[in-house]
């Protein structure tokens, strides 16, 4: 027998099962999550506009895997109840989703409302109330209208101010349903994929320059949306703002002084361009420095990051209740062997970072050629952080592992979850990490922006060859399930003491 003891930050597990089962602390939340290009379908109904990735995905089919759009997708525009069904079976705490910015504002404006849009979310929130779940709404998750794309998109710095006024509409139409908000999903990927190669809406191809304008839009953008939740929203709605960050967790290729750089550069430019200015103020001084030298020597009369203003830095220090972290997966790390002979006269934003990421033959790689099953970075990841920044509050809300869309036996995805929960556990436990929530993605297969629907990441699977794409919950279903209802891990062995 066992019996799980709470003392102070730890559990401390006391019984025979003493090194084989492992709890979260109380009132840990568990949740799932979908983003509404990817799952709702229903892409020109009901007065919604198109959004840049409706023109990207219809204008360049051939930057798609499979040729593939978010035009039907899992058709949660008219299934969302059976959606919220099953988040409901699974026994979560929460269902994170994303609002359409044009499903509501057609034009990205408050001057014209869709009001049909305002009631498609007005009933997927009460119907996930009326199940008590929890919902964790996503303010962007990269369909801007294309009406403001068309405008410049995020390389506009008037995009904060559009992107405020329409999370003050959010916030008066459905604030009082929702505790908790997400500014911006992961904005260092936006950025680079759709401004910096390509591969992502609106696929532009400057990312030493248009990578850095966009990241400075979007974390304007942020700041701006939560002070305004702040100062017209918090006292009768009583929510919590944050913005989703993401990394990957770098291990050094060799113990070089150049691959160890490397690491510390791949944490600065990928999660440190979006946490530093939120969480300590202004931009990583590394980023600043290397990105003004190369800038001097490439014959520019200014740096190409863009500078925040005392008045920015204040504005943007500090503007966060949580911060949400996306983690996946673990690389290996090197440094350009021959970095002086490019770096002057090539702008490129992998070039101010200055990282070559590989992977080692012997990881375990998902239908997704990009993520490997390495769980002690996960923990690695969480402890960099809590190190940096002085342990912020963090909710996971993105982990997830790819398969083969019609995949049902999923073992190597139960594998990955149980190897990346018990390494949360330990970043909780040993480390101290402050983290008060877990989003395994997704509920659902969908749509993988470029991969298109040649993966899956869903504990539930899609048939999207039939026309009433059938629903199927995998092996992992189950598993996911029993460890929400538990709030425990079984089999996770680890010494406290390490």
């Amino acid at each position: 027998m066992y019996t799980p003891v709470w003392i102070g930050a730890v559990w401390l597990i006391v019984g025979a099962a003493a090194t084989c089962r492992k709890c979260f602390p109380p009132g840990f939340l568990w949740g799932t999550a979908s983003s509404a290009y990817q799952v709702e379908g229903g892409w020109n109904e009901d007065g919604k506009g198109p959004s840049m990735w409706d023109t990207f995905a219809h204008n360049y089919p051939e930057k798609i895997e499979d040729h593939s759009n978010g035009d039907i997708a899992t058709d949660s525009y008219h299934r969302f109840e059976e959606d919220v069904d099953a988040v409901a079976d699974l026994h979560l705490h929460f269902y994170r989703f994303s609002i359409s910015w044009p499903r509501v504002l057609p034009n990205g404006t408050v001057d014209h409302v869709n009001q049909a849009g305002v009631e498609y979310y007005l009933k997927l929130l009460q119907r996930l109330k009326a199940n008590n779940i929890e919902p964790v709404v996503t303010l962007y998750h990269w369909d801007l209208p294309a009406t403001l794309d068309e405008l410049g998109g995020w390389t506009n710095p008037e995009m904060a101010t559009y992107f405020d006024e329409y999370a003050k509409f959010c916030f008066s139409q459905f604030g009082a349903l929702v505790k908790y908000w997400v500014t911006i999903n992961e904005p260092f990927i936006h950025c680079y994929d759709g401004y910096g190669v390509g591969i992502h809406a609106p696929g532009l191809k400057q990312s030493g320059t248009l990578t850095y304008r966009c990241l400075y839009t979007l974390v304007l953008a942020h700041a701006k949306a939560y002070h305004s939740y702040n100062a017209s929203f918090r006292s009768t709605q009583n929510g919590e703002v944050g913005i989703v960050l993401v990394s990957t967790n770098p291990e050094p290729l060799t113990n070089s002084t150049e691959d160890v750089e490397s690491a510390e550069n791949h944490l600065q430019w990928d999660f440190g361009i979006g946490a530093h200015p939120i969480l300590v103020g202004n931009w990583p001084p590394i980023v600043i420095k290397r990105i003004a030298s190369l800038s001097t020597a490439q014959g520019l009369n200014a740096s190409r990051l863009p500078v925040l203003t005392e008045e920015e830095i204040g504005l943007i220090k500090n503007a966060y209740d949580f911060i949400g972290l996306n983690y996946y997966t673990t690389y290996l790390t090197s440094a350009y062997r021959n970095i002086t002979a490019i770096e002057n006269s090539t702008i490129s934003y992998d070039v101010d970072k200055n990282v070559i990421r590989s992977a080692a033959s012997h990881w375990t790689q998902s239908a997704a050629s990009w993520l490997y099953d390495k769980p002690a970075g996960f923990r690695k990841l969480l402890k960099w952080i809590s190190n940096e920044y002085g342990n912020p509050r963090i909710f996971i809300m993105e982990n997830g592992w790819a398969d083969v869309m019609g995949t049902v036996n999923d073992t190597n995805r139960i594998t990955y979850i149980r190897g990346h929960l018990c390494s949360l556990l330990k970043a909780i436990h040993i480390d101290g990490a402050n983290v008060f929530g877990y989003t395994y993605w997704s509920l659902l297969n969908s749509y993988e922006w470029s991969s298109g629907y040649t993966v899956g990441f869903g504990l539930i699977d899609v048939d999207f060859t039939s026309a009433n794409l059938t629903r199927r919950p995998k092996a992992s279903y189950e598993v996911y399930k029993n460890i929400a209802e538990t709030n425990c891990l079984e089999n996770c062995v680890f010494n406290r003491f390490k």
